[in-house]
């Protein structure tokens, strides 16, 4: 599945993670699903959840690691699909993000 780049990425509600050196663990309370991540995708959430959208985030991934962009942007959208699929991430909007949950 395709996501905008727009979109901006918020970590799930029942979702708990722990930084564990250069990699994180995550834990679905919902789905009891465990998750760890290495160096790279660790680094992956980090951008993912801290900055205003995907397309930041890959351009922060772009500027640290020498990769060919396209492959880079194949990566990291099969990265975001596969933490969608797993209940571990929420994809806002780009309206979302700019101007708040709807009321």
């Amino acid at each position: 599945m395709s996501h905008s780049f727009s979109s901006r990425v918020s970590i799930a509600p029942d979702v708990l993670f722990r930084v564990v050196g250069q990699e994180v663990v995550l834990l679905n309370l919902k789905t009891q699903l465990y998750l760890g991540l290495d160096a790279v995708g660790a680094r992956m959430w980090k951008l993912l959840t801290d900055e205003p959208s995907i397309q930041a985030a890959y351009e922060a991934l772009l500027e640290e690691y020498d990769v060919e962009s396209a492959r880079l942007r194949e990566d990291l959208g099969e990265f975001v699909g596969k933490l969608l699929a797993q209940g571990l991430i929420q994809i806002c909007g780009v309206e979302l993000a700019l101007h708040g949950t709807p009321q």
